[in-house]
């Protein structure tokens, strides 16, 4: 069966910048979408913030393997409850892509629980990723570097958790270097933060660009059900533990009463 990915995209630069509009007329989203559909083990969809529950229900999200996420000017704009939702779906299992500038979002921060700051300057600079982790497999199929010729600069430290992997480190012409590709586990679920994708700038129509998303995706789809019970927190009776025991002292809660959280 074919994986299952959802690109979320923020579609507001896209409404109100001409030349963002000129580079994506189909909106960012639909953009990164068609770079998925190159694998024909991909099924890529797009939703965006503005549609009823920002595109995420219960009903979608049960029904995606790999959500892809790019937002920049309204993570703000993003309903908490929704936060909650997908952050739910990873621990479960869901992969979770985050793009450029969703280092800021709600979700990114919810799931890293840090500041994930950096420092940036928009002056289209020629960016070289450097594969540091060849073997890898989001980096398949590419040489020691690619290059984007015009992006925006981010720039170390970049305030998030030592990650599980890095995969790229991106050198940029001002002389700042960045962490630019990295992998994380929570949960159940496989993440990762990818650092190109400035509006302003035709990333997404560059073949290497494309060919990690594809692979990221495939490395973050997780074939087995979802670990929904890694959210429960079971009040275990006495008479079902596995070895036999004698229930002694006081305690807080009735057989079968809920925990506090």
């Amino acid at each position: 069966m074919a994986v299952r990915a959802l690109v979320w995209g923020e579609n507001v630069h896209e409404q109100e910048n001409e030349l963002v509009a000129s580079l994506y007329p189909d909106g960012m989203h639909e953009a990164i979408a068609r770079l998925l559909r190159e694998d024909q083990g991909i099924e890529a969809r797009t939703t965006v913030l503005q549609n009823p529950e920002h595109g995420l229900t219960e009903a979608v999200l049960a029904e995606t393997d790999v959500l892809v996420w790019w937002g920049h000017a309204a993570h703000g704009e993003v309903a908490d409850e929704i936060v909650e939702r997908v952050a739910e779906r990873v621990w479960e299992g869901m992969g979770l892509i985050l793009l450029h500038s969703a280092h800021f979002s709600k979700i990114f921060k919810r799931l890293m629980g840090t500041p994930c700051a950096l420092k940036w300057r928009e002056a289209g600079e020629r960016e070289r990723l450097w594969v540091v982790n060849p073997g890898h497999p989001i980096a398949a199929g590419l040489g020691e570097y690619f290059e984007l010729e015009n992006e925006e600069m981010y720039g170390e430290p970049f305030s998030v958790p030592e990650p599980l992997e890095t995969v790229f480190v991106s050198w940029f012409q001002g002389g700042e270097v960045f962490r630019s590709g990295l992998t994380y586990r929570r949960g159940a679920g496989n993440v990762f933060y990818f650092r190109p994708g400035h509006e302003t700038y035709p990333t997404y129509h560059d073949a290497n660009v494309g060919r990690v998303l594809r692979n990221a995706v495939n490395w973050a789809y997780n074939p087995n059900a979802p670990y929904r019970h890694l959210l429960d927190a079971p009040n275990m009776p006495v008479d079902k533990a596995l070895e036999p025991i004698e229930e002694r002292g006081g305690k807080l809660h009735k057989p079968g009463e809920a925990g506090f959280r």
